[in-house]
């Protein structure tokens, strides 16, 4: 593991003295920084032979698990935006029990974070032996409550135990 930050910070070093020179005719923004990523990603993949490669099979997932978030933040503003506008309000509260299969304090934290970060849900409480947590939920559809579990097991917490795993 110490490798892969020894080997890190000589990509890094290397490749951002090669880019930093005046004549180079890049100039800093969203493509050079993608360039400056995927060179260094590039460089850090030659030298993977030192150690363990699951650090690039996490990548993607990475990226993913990201892109999800960003799309359950995305449907949860609008879905919660349209509830305000709108004269009927949808909302059926609800506290919901979820079983976890996240172990670590960072997984439970992680977890929790990303749960009350998303509009109409928050995390209220983990149990004591760490295997409940406790969320409310704004829209609970016809008292479903299994949904919304499967919801944040199989979206939020299998994704996250993918990366942390």
């Amino acid at each position: 593991m110490r490798l892969f930050y020894i080997h890190s910070a000589i990509a890094f070093l290397g490749v951002f003295l090669t880019l930093r020179e005046e004549r180079l005719p890049l100039p800093y923004n969203a493509v050079s920084a993608s360039v400056f990523f995927l060179l260094l990603f590039f460089v850090l993949w030659l030298s993977s032979w030192f150690y363990r490669r699951t650090y690039f099979h996490k990548l993607p997932k990475g990226i993913m698990f990201g892109l999800f978030f960003l799309k359950e933040m995305l449907v949860a503003n609008v879905k919660v935006a349209f509830d305000i506008l709108t004269p009927h309000y949808y909302m059926r509260p609800t506290v919901i029990a979820v079983p976890l299969r996240a172990k670590t304090n960072l997984e439970i934290m992680l977890l929790a974070n990303m749960i009350t970060l998303t509009p109409g849900t928050l995390s209220i409480d983990v149990s004591k032996n760490r295997k409940i947590l406790y969320v409310h939920a704004l829209y609970v559809k016809n008292n479903d409550v299994e949904k919304v579990k499967q919801h944040i097991k199989n979206g939020f917490e299998r994704r996250l135990l993918e990366l942390t795993g």
